[in-house]
């Protein structure tokens, strides 16, 4: 249960991220077209080095699903100057750390090292770039991680299809309906030449930023980009068409079933607006209100005051294009699902026909000033929050100025945004239930 809300939390951005001080960086453009950010911090030793890339799951062909999520482990195989399974004993033998993530929306490398490394970390994401070894002997191996890793996150662990399964039923044309690791018969029947051919098209400078940050010297690390990254050829240009998905208007209601399960859970499930919107900022502050810790008002009421949960969530997990905004519970003892979502759907009815009071809302605003106090306080989070920005906010500035956007919205937007997206026509409802031997 824990980690699947954990899932929520990491695929939502929940909230925003920024810092407490003004964050100081500085932009240009290589010829080839990749994009470079550099925020220098000389208070510790320690530089990041990333490349965040803009291809994630939305990307891949339909019938070869994980594509993405694939890379996100090939390109650490090696390149024609790192041997192969050499790349981590170069990162730890330099006094570094390293490590990759993707989404449906983007896929992030980076380093840390001391701050005399840099140009080690340099080196290596402009050999990941320029040089990669695409081999079958790396497929292969990766293959298997791969699916040991579905095994692990995914297929064995509890409610850990929970969000594939609303995924799923939400979208019926945007690739969102997919998942990020993707399907595994899909990989298992790729040729080399697909995989070749994928990093050809989405493995280009002029689809990726680069970001620098920590201890440098901002003009000897520009001189090394450009040596290093300057040389690189352009690409293709990445052009996107992907389907734009109609409006729901019908209530949709539906079962899934998990063996690794005991407890059942429902969820209430509603497309909501691509994270850059003003309304997905709302959307946030709203989930706070109903679930943003054990004096919020759903965990509030159904957990402490009226023993009906064991948890109970609101989330809203926005992406580049759409986003899902889910109301979550497990029940206590033998309370139904149904009333679950009745109780829930009472609280979504009072913001809706209320303002919600003006006490309630300073604390939501005291919270989210105190993540901004608290966010990107490493120099690796400063980093990913200038690529993310640029990469898919197009707004490098929100790492400065998004807490803005917070205290600025009113409690009259609040009920205005849960009427236009919070309504019982335009969601689905899922029973996650205990799978039994005869299902």
């Amino acid at each position: 249960m824990k980690n699947y809300l954990m899932v929520l939390a990491s695929v939502l951005f929940i909230g925003f991220q920024g810092s407490a001080q003004q964050v100081e960086f500085q932009e240009f453009d290589l010829d080839n077209g990749m994009h470079v950010i550099l925020h220098q911090d000389n208070s510790a030793p320690v530089v990041t080095v990333s490349v965040m890339y803009h291809v994630g799951a939305k990307d891949e062909d339909p019938e070869r699903t994980g594509f993405a999520h694939f890379f996100e482990h090939l390109l650490f195989e090696g390149t024609e100057n790192i041997e192969r399974g050499e790349w981590f004993n170069i990162v730890t033998a330099n006094g570094g750390s390293n490590n990759a993530n993707t989404t449906d929306d983007r896929t992030y490398y980076y380093e840390v090292f001391p701050s005399n490394s840099v140009e080690i970390g340099l080196w290596m994401e402009s050999e990941r770039l320029l040089h990669p070894v695409i081999n079958q002997i790396g497929v292969d191996t990766q293959n298997e991680v791969v699916k040991e890793e579905k095994r692990l996150r995914v297929d064995n662990q509890p409610y850990g299809n929970l969000l594939a399964e609303i995924k799923k039923r939400m979208f019926k044309v945007h690739p969102y309906k997919g998942t990020t690791i993707g399907e595994m018969e899909h990989l298992d029947a790729a040729t080399l030449e697909e995989f070749q051919a994928f990093n050809k098209k989405y493995y280009v400078p002029n689809n990726a930023v680069l970001v620098v940050a920590g201890d440098i010297d901002t003009a000897e690390v520009t001189k090394l980009i450009k040596d290093y990254f300057g040389p690189i050829p352009r690409g293709p240009e990445v052009e996107r068409d992907l389907p734009k998905e109609q409006p729901i208007t019908e209530a949709m209601r539906d079962k899934a079933y998990d063996p690794n399960i005991q407890i059942p859970a429902v969820v209430a499930a509603y497309r909501t607006p691509s994270f850059k919107s003003r309304d997905s900022y709302v959307l946030n502050m709203i989930s706070s209100y109903l679930s943003g810790g054990k004096s919020a008002v759903l965990y509030k009421k159904m957990v402490d005051e009226q023993k009906q949960a064991l948890q109970v969530q609101a989330v809203n997990i926005s992406q580049e294009d759409y986003g899902i905004y889910a109301l979550f519970a497990l029940p206590l003892g033998d309370v139904s699902l149904d009333t679950l979502i009745t109780e829930m759907d009472e609280e979504i009815a009072k913001i809706q026909s209320e303002l919600i009071s003006e006490r309630d809302y300073q604390k939501i605003q005291n919270q989210f000033e105190n993540q901004f106090v608290s966010s990107n306080s490493s120099i690796s989070g400063i980093a990913n929050s200038l690529a993310r920005y640029y990469m898919l906010y197009d707004n490098v500035d929100l790492i400065n100025n998004e807490i803005d956007i917070y205290r600025s919205i009113t409690r009259e937007e609040m009920r205005d945004v849960a009427k236009k997206y919070l309504n019982p026509n335009q969601r689905l409802i899922l029973e996650y239930l205990p799978k039994k031997d005869e299902q």
